[in-house]
Protein backbone atom coordinates (compact mmCIF):
# COMPACT_ATOMS: atom_id res chain seq x y z
CA UNK A 1 0.00 0.00 0.00
CA UNK A 2 2.98 2.51 0.66
CA UNK A 3 4.41 1.17 -2.71
CA UNK A 4 1.05 2.57 -4.56
CA UNK A 5 0.75 5.63 -2.55
CA UNK A 6 4.33 6.55 -2.97
CA UNK A 7 4.06 6.78 -7.17
CA UNK A 8 0.24 8.20 -7.29
CA UNK A 9 -0.05 11.64 -8.52
CA UNK A 10 -1.93 14.03 -6.34
CA UNK A 11 -5.61 14.99 -6.50
CA UNK A 12 -5.02 18.26 -8.29
CA UNK A 13 -2.72 19.25 -10.64
CA UNK A 14 0.34 21.20 -8.78
CA UNK A 15 0.98 23.69 -11.47
CA UNK A 16 -2.91 25.41 -12.05
CA UNK A 17 -5.26 23.50 -9.00
CA UNK A 18 -7.34 21.76 -11.00
CA UNK A 19 -8.63 18.26 -9.73
CA UNK A 20 -7.39 15.31 -11.69
CA UNK A 21 -8.94 13.15 -14.01
CA UNK A 22 -5.99 11.13 -15.39
CA UNK A 23 -2.34 11.21 -15.96
CA UNK A 24 -2.65 14.69 -17.14
CA UNK A 25 -4.30 17.66 -16.10
CA UNK A 26 -7.42 18.27 -18.61
CA UNK A 27 -6.80 22.27 -18.08
CA UNK A 28 -2.93 22.98 -18.50
CA UNK A 29 -1.84 19.88 -19.74
CA UNK A 30 0.87 19.36 -17.04
CA UNK A 31 1.60 15.83 -16.36
CA UNK A 32 0.39 14.64 -13.18
CA UNK A 33 3.57 12.37 -12.16
CA UNK A 34 5.70 14.76 -10.39
CA UNK A 35 9.58 13.67 -11.68
CA UNK A 36 11.25 14.97 -8.51
CA UNK A 37 9.76 11.77 -6.68
CA UNK A 38 10.72 9.44 -9.01
CA UNK A 39 14.20 9.31 -11.21
CA UNK A 40 12.22 7.20 -14.27
CA UNK A 41 9.57 9.93 -14.64
CA UNK A 42 12.60 12.57 -14.96
CA UNK A 43 14.29 10.86 -17.35
CA UNK A 44 11.31 9.81 -19.66
CA UNK A 45 10.05 13.81 -19.34
CA UNK A 46 13.98 14.79 -20.46
CA UNK A 47 14.23 12.19 -23.19
CA UNK A 48 10.56 12.91 -24.38
CA UNK A 49 11.09 17.01 -24.97
CA UNK A 50 14.67 17.25 -25.48
CA UNK A 51 14.22 18.26 -29.54
CA UNK A 52 11.36 20.27 -29.25
CA UNK A 53 11.37 23.97 -28.04
CA UNK A 54 8.47 26.72 -28.15
CA UNK A 55 7.55 29.65 -26.45
CA UNK A 56 8.56 28.38 -22.70
CA UNK A 57 12.21 29.05 -23.96
CA UNK A 58 12.13 32.94 -23.54
CA UNK A 59 9.76 32.51 -20.50
CA UNK A 60 12.37 30.51 -18.94
CA UNK A 61 14.98 32.55 -19.55
CA UNK A 62 13.50 35.50 -18.70
CA UNK A 63 12.66 34.19 -15.30
CA UNK A 64 15.83 32.18 -15.09
CA UNK A 65 17.64 35.76 -14.98
CA UNK A 66 15.92 36.57 -11.25
CA UNK A 67 18.38 34.46 -8.72
CA UNK A 68 16.12 31.63 -7.48
CA UNK A 69 12.36 32.67 -9.13
CA UNK A 70 12.70 29.35 -11.82
CA UNK A 71 14.21 26.88 -9.33
CA UNK A 72 11.41 27.64 -6.43
CA UNK A 73 8.46 27.93 -9.41
CA UNK A 74 9.67 24.74 -10.45
CA UNK A 75 9.87 23.29 -7.15
CA UNK A 76 6.46 24.01 -5.91
CA UNK A 77 4.80 22.23 -9.02
CA UNK A 78 4.74 24.87 -11.76
CA UNK A 79 6.75 22.75 -14.50
CA UNK A 80 4.64 23.41 -17.11
CA UNK A 81 4.99 26.72 -18.05
CA UNK A 82 9.24 26.08 -18.15
CA UNK A 83 11.73 24.01 -19.70
CA UNK A 84 12.56 21.34 -17.81
CA UNK A 85 15.87 22.23 -16.13
CA UNK A 86 17.90 19.09 -17.37
CA UNK A 87 16.97 20.08 -21.32
CA UNK A 88 17.68 23.71 -20.42
CA UNK A 89 21.33 23.36 -19.09
CA UNK A 90 22.12 20.76 -22.04
CA UNK A 91 20.90 23.52 -24.51
CA UNK A 92 22.59 26.41 -22.51
CA UNK A 93 25.97 24.15 -22.21
CA UNK A 94 26.63 23.36 -25.62
CA UNK A 95 25.66 27.19 -26.64
CA UNK A 96 28.23 28.16 -24.51
CA UNK A 97 30.81 25.75 -25.44
CA UNK A 98 30.70 26.59 -29.19
CA UNK A 99 30.36 30.48 -28.39
CA UNK A 100 33.64 30.05 -26.42
CA UNK A 101 35.66 28.59 -28.94
CA UNK A 102 34.61 30.72 -31.36
CA UNK A 103 35.61 33.54 -29.15
CA UNK A 104 39.32 32.26 -28.48
CA UNK A 105 39.70 31.69 -31.81
CA UNK A 106 38.75 35.27 -32.52
CA UNK A 107 41.42 36.57 -30.51
CA UNK A 108 43.84 34.87 -32.68
CA UNK A 109 46.79 34.31 -30.11
CA UNK A 110 46.24 30.67 -30.07
CA UNK A 111 47.73 30.59 -33.55
CA UNK A 112 51.73 30.54 -33.16
CA UNK A 113 54.20 30.46 -35.78
CA UNK A 114 55.10 26.93 -36.64
CA UNK A 115 59.12 28.08 -35.80
CA UNK A 116 60.29 30.63 -33.44
CA UNK A 117 62.01 33.77 -35.25
CA UNK A 118 64.73 34.92 -33.19
CA UNK A 119 65.55 38.62 -33.22
CA UNK A 120 67.43 39.65 -36.23
CA UNK A 121 65.53 37.73 -38.81
CA UNK A 122 62.52 38.39 -41.65
CA UNK A 123 60.51 35.41 -41.85
CA UNK A 124 58.33 35.00 -45.18
CA UNK A 125 55.47 34.67 -45.46
CA UNK A 126 54.30 31.63 -43.51
CA UNK A 127 57.15 31.22 -41.79
CA UNK A 128 58.26 29.01 -44.37
CA UNK A 129 61.89 30.25 -44.11
CA UNK A 130 62.44 31.18 -41.06
CA UNK A 131 66.44 31.59 -41.68
CA UNK A 132 66.03 33.99 -43.86
CA UNK A 133 68.56 36.68 -42.96
CA UNK A 134 68.80 40.10 -43.81
CA UNK A 135 72.62 40.79 -43.92
CA UNK A 136 72.82 43.31 -47.19
CA UNK A 137 71.67 46.19 -45.25
CA UNK A 138 74.99 45.70 -42.77
CA UNK A 139 78.29 47.67 -43.89
CA UNK A 140 81.45 46.19 -41.83
CA UNK A 141 82.04 42.69 -41.32
CA UNK A 142 82.02 42.84 -37.59
CA UNK A 143 77.96 43.63 -37.98
CA UNK A 144 77.58 40.58 -40.24
CA UNK A 145 79.26 38.51 -37.41
CA UNK A 146 77.59 39.54 -34.36
CA UNK A 147 73.95 39.11 -36.44
CA UNK A 148 74.95 35.49 -37.05
CA UNK A 149 76.11 34.71 -34.09
CA UNK A 150 72.73 36.16 -32.36
CA UNK A 151 70.64 34.62 -34.93
CA UNK A 152 71.73 30.97 -34.51
CA UNK A 153 72.03 31.35 -31.13
CA UNK A 154 67.92 32.09 -31.12
CA UNK A 155 67.35 29.02 -33.83
CA UNK A 156 69.59 26.17 -31.40
CA UNK A 157 67.21 27.90 -28.30
CA UNK A 158 64.46 26.96 -30.42
CA UNK A 159 65.19 23.39 -31.70
CA UNK A 160 66.26 22.49 -28.19
CA UNK A 161 62.17 23.10 -26.75
CA UNK A 162 61.35 20.56 -29.75
CA UNK A 163 61.07 17.06 -28.33
CA UNK A 164 63.31 14.80 -30.91
CA UNK A 165 59.87 12.96 -32.12
CA UNK A 166 59.38 16.10 -34.43
CA UNK A 167 62.08 15.17 -36.39
CA UNK A 168 60.57 17.69 -39.58
CA UNK A 169 60.70 21.03 -37.36
CA UNK A 170 63.87 20.37 -35.79
CA UNK A 171 65.73 19.38 -39.74
CA UNK A 172 63.97 22.59 -40.83
CA UNK A 173 65.90 24.95 -38.16
CA UNK A 174 69.06 22.94 -38.88
CA UNK A 175 69.02 24.34 -42.86
CA UNK A 176 67.80 27.25 -41.20
CA UNK A 177 71.11 27.14 -39.35
CA UNK A 178 73.16 26.27 -42.15
CA UNK A 179 72.00 28.70 -44.49
CA UNK A 180 72.41 31.73 -42.13
CA UNK A 181 76.06 30.55 -42.35
CA UNK A 182 76.12 30.60 -45.81
CA UNK A 183 74.66 33.69 -45.93
CA UNK A 184 76.91 35.62 -43.68
CA UNK A 185 79.92 34.26 -45.20
CA UNK A 186 78.85 35.53 -48.09
CA UNK A 187 77.97 39.27 -47.22
CA UNK A 188 81.87 38.98 -45.81
CA UNK A 189 83.34 38.14 -48.81
CA UNK A 190 81.65 41.05 -50.35
CA UNK A 191 82.28 43.72 -47.82
CA UNK A 192 86.09 42.43 -47.09
CA UNK A 193 87.30 39.21 -48.78
CA UNK A 194 90.66 39.10 -46.93
CA UNK A 195 88.89 39.16 -43.63
CA UNK A 196 90.50 36.47 -41.43
CA UNK A 197 87.08 34.83 -40.22
CA UNK A 198 86.82 33.65 -43.93
CA UNK A 199 90.04 31.42 -43.09
CA UNK A 200 88.25 29.86 -40.16
CA UNK A 201 84.71 27.65 -40.18
CA UNK A 202 81.64 28.38 -39.36
CA UNK A 203 80.62 28.25 -35.79
CA UNK A 204 78.98 24.75 -36.86
CA UNK A 205 80.83 23.40 -39.76
CA UNK A 206 79.36 21.42 -42.82
CA UNK A 207 79.01 17.65 -41.73
CA UNK A 208 79.28 18.28 -37.83
CA UNK A 209 76.15 17.74 -35.55
CA UNK A 210 74.14 20.11 -34.03
CA UNK A 211 74.34 20.65 -30.53
CA UNK A 212 71.59 19.03 -28.71
CA UNK A 213 71.11 19.58 -24.81
CA UNK A 214 68.96 16.38 -25.13
CA UNK A 215 66.05 18.65 -23.71
CA UNK A 216 62.47 18.35 -24.47
CA UNK A 217 61.96 15.43 -23.49
CA UNK A 218 58.91 14.64 -20.56
CA UNK A 219 60.68 12.76 -18.56
CA UNK A 220 63.89 10.08 -17.67
CA UNK A 221 63.11 5.80 -17.74
CA UNK A 222 65.98 4.10 -16.53
CA UNK A 223 68.08 6.86 -16.39
CA UNK A 224 67.76 7.86 -20.31
CA UNK A 225 65.30 10.10 -21.46
CA UNK A 226 61.69 8.79 -22.63
CA UNK A 227 60.86 8.28 -26.19
CA UNK A 228 57.74 6.76 -27.64
CA UNK A 229 59.35 4.11 -29.57
CA UNK A 230 63.16 3.71 -27.99
CA UNK A 231 62.29 4.53 -24.40
CA UNK A 232 58.53 4.00 -24.06
CA UNK A 233 56.76 3.42 -20.68
CA UNK A 234 55.46 0.56 -20.08
CA UNK A 235 52.68 -0.22 -17.60
CA UNK A 236 53.65 -4.18 -16.79
CA UNK A 237 49.66 -4.94 -16.61
CA UNK A 238 49.00 -3.33 -19.39
CA UNK A 239 48.63 -5.27 -22.75
CA UNK A 240 50.85 -3.52 -25.46
CA UNK A 241 48.19 -2.11 -27.60
CA UNK A 242 47.41 0.06 -24.39
CA UNK A 243 50.98 1.15 -23.54
CA UNK A 244 51.51 2.22 -27.31
CA UNK A 245 48.08 3.74 -27.00
CA UNK A 246 49.49 5.48 -23.76
CA UNK A 247 53.15 6.64 -25.51
CA UNK A 248 51.19 7.96 -28.11
CA UNK A 249 49.17 9.92 -26.13
CA UNK A 250 52.70 11.32 -24.31
CA UNK A 251 54.16 11.86 -27.52
CA UNK A 252 50.99 14.07 -28.86
CA UNK A 253 51.16 15.79 -24.95
CA UNK A 254 55.23 16.64 -25.53
CA UNK A 255 54.58 17.87 -29.09
CA UNK A 256 52.36 20.34 -28.10
CA UNK A 257 54.35 21.59 -25.05
CA UNK A 258 56.73 23.63 -26.61
CA UNK A 259 53.63 25.77 -27.75
CA UNK A 260 52.64 26.43 -24.30
CA UNK A 261 56.07 27.11 -22.89
CA UNK A 262 56.34 30.08 -25.87
CA UNK A 263 52.58 31.26 -25.25
CA UNK A 264 51.52 30.97 -21.59
CA UNK A 265 48.31 32.38 -22.84
CA UNK A 266 47.49 29.21 -24.69
CA UNK A 267 46.77 27.19 -21.11
CA UNK A 268 44.46 30.46 -20.02
CA UNK A 269 42.26 30.14 -23.35
CA UNK A 270 42.59 26.40 -23.32
CA UNK A 271 41.30 26.42 -19.48
CA UNK A 272 38.49 29.04 -20.43
CA UNK A 273 36.98 26.70 -23.26
CA UNK A 274 37.05 23.89 -20.97
CA UNK A 275 35.03 25.49 -17.92
CA UNK A 276 31.48 24.80 -19.86
CA UNK A 277 32.57 21.36 -19.58
CA UNK A 278 33.57 21.11 -17.10
CA UNK A 279 30.39 22.33 -15.44
CA UNK A 280 28.61 20.44 -17.16
CA UNK A 281 30.60 16.55 -16.09
CA UNK A 282 29.97 18.36 -12.24
CA UNK A 283 26.61 19.12 -12.08
CA UNK A 284 25.42 15.91 -10.27
CA UNK A 285 28.28 16.83 -7.77
CA UNK A 286 26.73 19.98 -6.82
CA UNK A 287 23.93 18.67 -6.31
CA UNK A 288 25.26 16.18 -4.11
CA UNK A 289 27.43 18.88 -2.02
CA UNK A 290 23.96 21.04 -1.67
CA UNK A 291 22.06 17.68 -0.50
CA UNK A 292 25.00 17.57 2.14
CA UNK A 293 24.85 20.97 2.90
CA UNK A 294 21.34 21.20 3.52
CA UNK A 295 20.64 17.79 5.16
CA UNK A 296 17.75 18.80 7.27
CA UNK A 297 15.87 20.67 4.83
CA UNK A 298 13.76 17.27 3.97
CA UNK A 299 14.45 17.66 -0.32
CA UNK A 300 15.17 14.86 -2.14
CA UNK A 301 18.19 14.31 -4.05
CA UNK A 302 16.35 15.30 -7.23
CA UNK A 303 15.07 18.47 -5.86
CA UNK A 304 18.58 19.45 -5.57
CA UNK A 305 19.68 18.09 -8.43
CA UNK A 306 17.02 21.12 -10.21
CA UNK A 307 18.42 23.96 -8.00
CA UNK A 308 22.27 22.76 -9.75
CA UNK A 309 20.93 22.23 -13.19
CA UNK A 310 19.36 26.01 -12.80
CA UNK A 311 22.12 27.34 -11.51
CA UNK A 312 24.55 25.64 -14.15
CA UNK A 313 22.20 26.81 -16.52
CA UNK A 314 22.31 30.25 -15.69
CA UNK A 315 26.23 30.54 -15.01
CA UNK A 316 26.24 28.82 -19.13
CA UNK A 317 24.14 32.10 -19.81
CA UNK A 318 26.44 34.11 -17.94
CA UNK A 319 29.76 32.91 -19.70
CA UNK A 320 27.78 32.83 -23.23
CA UNK A 321 27.04 36.25 -22.70
CA UNK A 322 30.88 36.87 -21.69
CA UNK A 323 32.40 35.10 -24.18
CA UNK A 324 30.16 36.67 -26.95
CA UNK A 325 31.01 40.18 -25.46
CA UNK A 326 34.77 39.58 -25.04
CA UNK A 327 34.85 38.34 -28.61
CA UNK A 328 33.04 41.37 -29.74
CA UNK A 329 35.32 43.66 -27.50
CA UNK A 330 38.51 42.15 -29.42
CA UNK A 331 36.81 42.72 -32.63
CA UNK A 332 35.89 46.27 -32.58
CA UNK A 333 38.39 47.91 -30.24
CA UNK A 334 40.54 48.49 -33.15
CA UNK A 335 38.12 50.52 -34.92
CA UNK A 336 36.03 51.73 -32.28
CA UNK A 337 37.98 52.24 -29.02
CA UNK A 338 34.62 53.30 -26.45
CA UNK A 339 32.44 50.32 -27.98
CA UNK A 340 35.06 47.96 -26.75
CA UNK A 341 35.68 49.22 -23.87
CA UNK A 342 31.76 49.29 -23.04
CA UNK A 343 31.73 45.44 -23.95
CA UNK A 344 34.81 45.49 -21.93
CA UNK A 345 32.72 46.71 -18.92
CA UNK A 346 29.72 44.68 -19.45
CA UNK A 347 32.42 41.73 -19.49
CA UNK A 348 33.63 42.90 -15.56
CA UNK A 349 29.74 43.17 -14.18
CA UNK A 350 28.94 39.95 -15.56
CA UNK A 351 31.70 38.36 -14.02
CA UNK A 352 31.34 39.84 -10.50
CA UNK A 353 27.30 39.39 -10.58
CA UNK A 354 27.90 35.35 -11.12
CA UNK A 355 29.20 34.84 -7.51
CA UNK A 356 26.09 37.27 -6.43
CA UNK A 357 23.44 35.65 -8.52
CA UNK A 358 24.28 32.16 -6.73
CA UNK A 359 24.46 33.40 -3.39
CA UNK A 360 21.00 34.97 -3.92
CA UNK A 361 19.80 31.86 -5.71
CA UNK A 362 20.89 30.11 -2.79
CA UNK A 363 19.13 32.24 -0.19
CA UNK A 364 16.18 32.27 -1.70
CA UNK A 365 15.66 28.34 -2.59
CA UNK A 366 16.46 27.01 1.03
CA UNK A 367 15.06 30.13 2.86
CA UNK A 368 17.95 29.82 5.67
CA UNK A 369 19.32 33.35 7.34
CA UNK A 370 22.04 35.16 5.95
CA UNK A 371 24.15 34.24 9.08
CA UNK A 372 23.48 30.20 8.14
CA UNK A 373 23.30 30.41 4.18
CA UNK A 374 26.41 32.84 3.49
CA UNK A 375 28.86 30.23 5.51
CA UNK A 376 27.47 27.30 3.61
CA UNK A 377 27.70 29.14 0.38
CA UNK A 378 31.48 29.94 1.58
CA UNK A 379 32.20 26.22 2.12
CA UNK A 380 30.14 24.56 -0.67
CA UNK A 381 31.90 27.21 -3.50
CA UNK A 382 35.21 26.52 -2.35
CA UNK A 383 34.67 23.17 -2.82
CA UNK A 384 33.14 23.35 -5.81
CA UNK A 385 35.70 25.72 -7.39
CA UNK A 386 38.20 23.99 -6.93
CA UNK A 387 37.02 20.80 -7.91
CA UNK A 388 35.85 22.87 -11.33
CA UNK A 389 39.55 24.43 -11.69
CA UNK A 390 40.96 20.69 -11.52
CA UNK A 391 38.47 19.24 -13.86
CA UNK A 392 39.36 22.31 -16.22
CA UNK A 393 42.83 21.71 -16.21
CA UNK A 394 42.59 18.10 -16.81
CA UNK A 395 40.27 18.59 -19.26
CA UNK A 396 43.13 20.92 -20.94
CA UNK A 397 45.88 18.48 -20.21
CA UNK A 398 43.76 15.59 -22.12
CA UNK A 399 43.01 18.16 -24.89
CA UNK A 400 46.64 18.71 -25.43
CA UNK A 401 47.12 15.24 -25.72
CA UNK A 402 44.74 14.20 -28.01
CA UNK A 403 45.14 17.27 -30.22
Amino acid sequence: MNQITEHAHPSACENCGTPLQGGFCHLCGQNAHNPLRHAGHALEEFFESFWHLDGRIFRTLRELLSPGRLANAYLAGHRVRYVAPLRLFVILSVLTFFVAQYAIRMDGSADLPAIPVPPGQVAAPGNKDAGSVDFQHLKTAEEVLTLRDKTIDGLLAARATLPAVLAHPRQQIEENIRATQARARQRIVELQPDHPMLLKPDPIPEGQPLPDPDQGSLFSIGGKHWHPTDNPVRVTWLPDLANRWLNRKLARAQENLPRMQKDPELFKEAFIGAVPSALFVLVPVFALLLKLGYLGSGRFYLEHLVVALYSHAWLCLALMSAFALSGLSDAIAPYAPWPGMAAGLAVSLIVMWMPLYLLLMQKRVYQQSWWITLPKYLVLGSLYFTMVVFAGALLVVTSFAAG
